[in-house]
């Protein structure tokens, strides 16, 4: 089939090359001809494990085009996939101009039968404005071609972006208009293969199922990071706690990890939407209010433990402090709602230092902080290392902020030698109290009972 794809960031990009991947001809359009220039060049403008390789076999094979140019996007395509940024406005409602304008573009240069589909997390209602855009902008041209829009909301994981879109657990598609149902089902054929995923509905229910999702993920966590402050003022253990709740079937284990409070480009914005989508029809939705209220407290709960553990914000001024891990979460340089963007501006606020180290986001994580912060205090209260070991030595203690895979099993008599403290704070919860202390070192997790070192 022949595919284009408005939009080539996260999901764009990938949904592309997946597509692409199983034998479609997929054309990628970005109006920033910066990105396009660098994909022509085999050069990927975000981290995604695997996304270099996908990308550069299948643009060698010719299935795979990159174009700034929405002429050859439009006349290409018989399925066009809308997938361009839907950022949060000052209201936490979801800015819907790209999309909008994106459906414009199309309107004014449709000329022949094509299924749209919205492939950005976009409110319940959208795609009857997309469909108005496109309409609009054919009635002003004079012209009648039949389209159809469709939602087919995207699940993808950051980090394991290309396995969830090849082996999805579920493949949603809400549509009005049998025939373009028939058209979404044949494109996801390949990735239905050993058991049916597709599931079909109406437009707004595929358009509100997206939404659920995430707020039900980050109320998860929410109710876990409650739960773990509740633990440490009763001397439970929030991982024992996970552990006995996550056998239940009912409940199972995942997102029942207690830290520092979600953040990513997904989580936030959507619970921030879904309530401003409620609010719009007067209707309070009291569980993700909470659950947004939880998580901006949360992420201030490791600066809270540095302050008492120095005894005071005043002894943090001029006391350095590691940082292991930048970004959001793992694999992935994406520093959008990341919780250490919050560390930092507490720990610079109270005149500390930072002294940080991130395997893959360093890079943005540099650009983001300057420009929160101002190039001049960034470069004298900032350094950004290029290895964990080079991030402790002269700290005064260490912080665990992204759980990346390297940071997993680290070198403790190193720590003990190295950090003048000889304390970590693990934000993730992924160490083990006991070996800490035994190697000499406080350790503090979050609704964890603390390693205290023996005297």
């Amino acid at each position: 089939m022949k595919i284009s794809v408005i939009g080539t960031g996260y999901v764009g990009l990938v949904s592309g090359a997946c597509f692409a991947d199983v034998g479609n001809t997929v054309l990628c359009l970005d109006v920033d001809t910066r990105k396009i220039t660098m994909l022509k060049d085999g050069i990927i403008p975000i981290h995604e494990p695997g996304l270099d390789n996908l990308v550069q076999r299948n643009a060698a094979a010719g299935r795979l085009l990159f174009s700034s140019n929405y002429d050859d996007a439009v006349s290409h395509a018989d399925i066009i996939f809308l997938a361009v940024g839907t950022p949060p406005d000052e209201d936490g409602s979801a800015d819907l101009t790209h999309i909008l304008s994106a459906a414009r573009s199309i309107g004014e240069r449709l000329t022949k039968p094509a299924v749209i589909v919205d492939k950005s997390t976009v409110p319940v209602g959208t795609a009857e404005k997309v469909k108005r855009a496109i309409a609009g902008e054919l009635e002003k041209r004079g012209v009648n071609v039949a389209f159809h829009v469709v939602s087919n909301p995207e699940f993808l994981k950051e980090g394991a972006a290309i396995d969830d879109f090849m082996k999805p657990d579920r493949i949603v598609v809400g549509f009005d208009d049998a025939e373009a149902g028939k058209q979404m089902r044949q494109l996801y054929a390949p990735f239905s293969r050993n058991h049916e995923k597709f599931v079909e509905m109406d437009i707004r229910s595929a358009e509100l199922t997206k939404y659920a999702a995430n707020a039900m993920l980050a109320t998860r966590i929410s109710f876990m990071n409650e739960l773990a402050n509740l633990s440490e003022l009763l001397g439970a253990d929030i991982e024992a706690v996970r552990l006995g709740i996550g056998m239940d079937p009912r409940i199972g284990p995942d997102f029942l990890y207690a830290g520092m409070g979600y953040g990513g480009s997904c989580f936030p914005k959507d619970v921030k939407a879904l309530i401003k989508t409620a609010s719009d029809h007067d209707k309070q939705l009291h569980l993700l209010t909470a659950t947004e209220k939880v998580n901006e407290e949360q992420k201030n709960v490791l600066f809270t433990k540095l302050v008492r553990f120095f005894g005071g914000a005043n002894n943090l001024n001029g006391k350095t402090i590691a940082l292991w891990g930048l970004s959001f979460k793992p694999n992935t340089d994406d520093m959008r709602e990341a919780p250490s963007r919050i560390l930092v501006k507490s720990l610079f606020d109270a005149g500390a230092n930072v002294v940080a180290y991130d395997p893959v986001a360093s890079t943005e994580a540099k650009r983001v902080l300057v420009a929160e912060h101002g190039e001049d205090q960034c470069n004298t209260r900032l350094r950004i290392v290029e290895s964990a070991k080079q991030a402790v030595e002269g700290a005064d203690v260490l912080v665990l902020v992204t759980e990346w895979k390297e940071f997993r099993a680290p070198d403790l008599p190193f720590l003990a030698e190295n950090l003048k403290l000889k304390a970590v704070f693990d934000g993730r919860n992924i160490y083990d109290p006991d070996a800490f202390a035994a190697a000499g070192l406080v350790y503090e997790g979050i609704g964890r009972r603390s390693g205290k070192v023996e005297q």
